[in-house]
C-alpha cells in the first residue's frame, strides 16, 4: 500500500492508496476512531449502486453503524441548498458531534460532504473516499471544501482537513470513459507544474493509461498525490506555493460558469484552461512554442474535448469574479517549462482574448 503523509498542522493525516482498499475500509477506520462513532456516508446514486454494498459490508464487519445519505449528482447541485438538505437529514438521523461523515464519490460529493462536515454542529470529522480520478488526485486532498454561486465556482467554502483519505483505484473500473479521461487532465496538470517524469509518462505510455492498466493507474495516482501533499503541507491555505495547483483552473472555472456547468466536466474545463494558460505564457514570453505544443498535444491526446461556444469577453468578465482575483488583478499560473510554473498578475486582456480564441478554434478542429 502507498501511504502519503500530509503534514498540515495541528492534525496531519495519511492518504492510503491501494487497489482493493475499499473492502478494508472498516478495519482502517477502526484504527482511527472510537467504537462509539456513528458514520454517515454521503454519496450519489451511481456510486451507491456500484460500490456502496462493498463499503457498508466492510464498515459493519468492523462494528460501525453506518447510514447512507444520497445527494443529487452533478455540478449544478453543488449549492448551499444541497448542504441544507443533507444537514436536515443528519439531524433527523440523530447525528451529533461524534458523527463522522464519509465523503464517498467524486469531486462534487467530496466538496459538498466536506463543507457539510465543516459546518454541522460547528464541525465534525470527515474521511474522504474518492471514486473518480479527479477526486483521487486532487479534490479529496488538502481540505478545500465549498459550493458554487451563480456568479462563479467555489465562491463559498471552508478549509476543513479530513481525518484520512482512502483511495482505491479499483473503483475507477466502472467509471464512464468521459469521467475517467476528465480526471486524467488533473494528473497531467501535476506533471506540468512539478513532475516532468509524470508528464513524460503521458507522452510515452498513453495507451496503458487509457486502457486503465491497474499498476499504471495506481502509480500515476500515487505520484500525483505525493505532489499535492507536498504543496498542501507547505501552504495549507493558498497564500503562496499552493497557488500553483490552480494551473488551468483560472480560465477553466470561467469556462464552467460561462457554460452554466452543463457543457464541461471539471477536468475538461481544466484541460482547455491548461492549453489557454500555455498560450498566454507564450504571448507573455515565458514559454517557448515547442513546449506549449507539447502541453497542448499531451492534453488533446487524452481524448476529444467538448466544443466551446463561448465569447472571449464573457470569459474576461467571469475572471473578474474568480476567487483568485485580488485587488482587481487576475492571477494566472503560467508554465515556464515542463515541471515549472510561475504565478503572474499582469496578463493583458488582449492575451486572454487571444488564448480564448485559440481554444475555441481548437475545439472545432
Amino acid at each position: 500500500m502507498n501511504t502519503v503523509h500530509v503534514a498540515v498542522q495541528p492534525r496531519p493525516y495519511e492518504v492510503c492508496i491501494e487497489n482493493g482498499l475499499l473492502a478494508r475500509t472498516g478495519g482502517l477506520l477502526r484504527d482511527l476512531l472510537p467504537r462509539s462513532s456513528r458514520l454517515f456516508v454521503v454519496t450519489v446514486a451511481p456510486v451507491r449502486r456500484k460500490w456502496a454494498k462493498k463499503l457498508i459490508r466492510s464498515l459493519e464487519a468492523a462494528g460501525f453503524d453506518a447510514q447512507v445519505l444520497e445527494m443529487p449528482e452533478g455540478e449544478r447541485f453543488k449549492r448551499l441548498a444541497t448542504v441544507e438538505v443533507l444537514a436536515e437529514k443528519l439531524t433527523r438521523l440523530g447525528a451529533d458531534r461524534t458523527a463522522l461523515i464519509l465523503a464517498f464519490g467524486g469531486g462534487v460529493a467530496g466538496d459538498v460532504a466536506g463543507f457539510l462536515a465543516s459546518l454541522y454542529m460547528r464541525g465534525v470529522d470527515v474521511v474522504q473516499i474518492p471514486t473518480t480520478v479527479l477526486a483521487q488526485v486532487d479534490a479529496s486532498i488538502g481540505g478545500k471544501t465549498g459550493v458554487n454561486l451563480k456568479a462563479g465556482k467555489n465562491l463559498i467554502g471552508t478549509f476543513h482537513q479530513p481525518l484520512a483519505v482512502l483511495i482505491d483505484p479499483e473503483v475507477l473500473s466502472t467509471l464512464p470513459e468521459r469521467e475517467y479521461k476528465a480526471g486524467l487532465y488533473e494528473v497531467l496538470k501535476c506533471g506540468v507544474i512539478g513532475n516532468p517524469e509524470l508528464f513524460r509518462e503521458f507522452e510515452a505510455n498513453r495507451d496503458a493509461i487509457l486502457k486503465r492498466d491497474a499498476a499504471t493507474v495506481e502509480r500515476l495516482i500515487a505520484e500525483s498525490v505525493r505532489l499535492k501533499a507536498h504543496v498542501v503541507s507547505v501552504d495549507e491555505k493558498e497564500n503562496g506555493l499552493r497557488r500553483v495547483l490552480n494551473f488551468g483552473h483560472t480560465v477553466g472555472h470561467a469556462l464552467e460558469a460561462e457554460t452554466g456547468y452543463r457543457t464541461l466536466l471539471h477536468g475538461e474545463a481544466v484541460a482547455w484552461g491548461m492549453i489557454a494558460a500555455s498560450r498566454i505564457a507564450v504571448i507573455a514570453g515565458k514559454l517557448d512554442e515547442s513546449t506549449a505544443g507539447r502541453i497542448s498535444d499531451a492534453t488533446l491526446g487524452v481524448g476529444r474535448l467538448p466544443e466551446l461556444a463561448i465569447r472571449g469577453q464573457g470569459i474576461v468578465r467571469r475572471l473578474q469574479s474568480d476567487k483568485k482575483t485580488r485587488s482587481g488583478k487576475v492571477h494566472f499560473v503560467l508554465p515556464t517549462e515542463i515541471g515549472k510554473v510561475e504565478v503572474v498578475n499582469d496578463v493583458p486582456e488582449s492575451a486572454v482574448l487571444e488564448a480564448v480564441d485559440e481554444i475555441r478554434r481548437l475545439s472545432k478542429g
